[in-house]
């Protein structure tokens, strides 16, 4: 007597393979940022010290820094959800899990300055500590996200950011923002340029 050997199940017969978001291209985001930084914080630091070297209405740099983020915010966040498109549902949840983090860190970071300058009474550290401590909080959600779509580039600005907002906060007006046009705006700069390098490097790998 011979025993039938089980059925072999047939190849290609599983759950269709899910399919990863594209990349997101963060170009027009931190070009956006860098005009940000470069005109915001420059006009600042030109407009600031007991020499200044132009003279401009004190409205202005903060109207054009606030405009600049903005701008940059809407774009990445376009460029966040372009991404999404056909993206799995985890790869989704983490995207809007990111965007939430925006809304909660600078909620905090509102409370923490209006309650720190309320209580020392001292209204005018906020003109230190917003421009200082916006880029500490960028620089700390760009190291999640970087992290979380493995985005190297992304983790390493958000590294610089960091570092180097929470370094200006050693200078005063116009010192702290040369420090953020130079180091910030000038880091957002290059990260545009590799950020195009990035996106055609992983366009020429081969896809399994």
């Amino acid at each position: 007597m011979t025993s039938t050997p089980p059925p072999v199940p047939p190849v290609g017969t599983g759950a269709p393979a899910t399919r990863r978001p594209r990349e997101v291209d963060n170009r027009a985001a931190y070009a956006g940022f860098a005009l940000a930084y470069l005109l915001g914080h420059g006009a600042a630091a030109a407009s600031h010290g007991d020499t200044p070297v132009l003279g401009l209405p004190g409205w202005l740099p903060t109207a054009l820094l606030g405009a600049g983020l903005a701008t940059g915010v809407v774009l990445a966040a376009t460029a966040a959800m372009r991404s999404q498109r056909g993206a799995p549902a985890p790869e989704i949840l983490s995207g809007r899990l990111l965007g939430t983090a925006w809304i909660a860190a600078f909620t905090a970071l509102a409370l923490a300055i209006t309650g720190l300058t309320s209580v020392l009474d001292a209204p005018e550290l906020q003109s230190v500590l917003w421009p200082a401590g916006s880029g500490l909080i960028v620089g700390l959600l760009y190291l999640a996200e970087g992290a979380v779509r493995r985005n190297v580039l992304h983790y390493g600005l958000g590294i610089w950011l960091a570092l180097t907002s929470a370094a200006a906060l050693s200078f005063d007006a116009p010192g702290l923002h040369w420090v953020l046009t130079v180091a910030g705006g000038g880091a957002y700069a290059l990260a545009t340029a590799l950020e195009a390098r990035r996106l055609r490097s992983l366009e020429d790998a081969p896809h399994h």
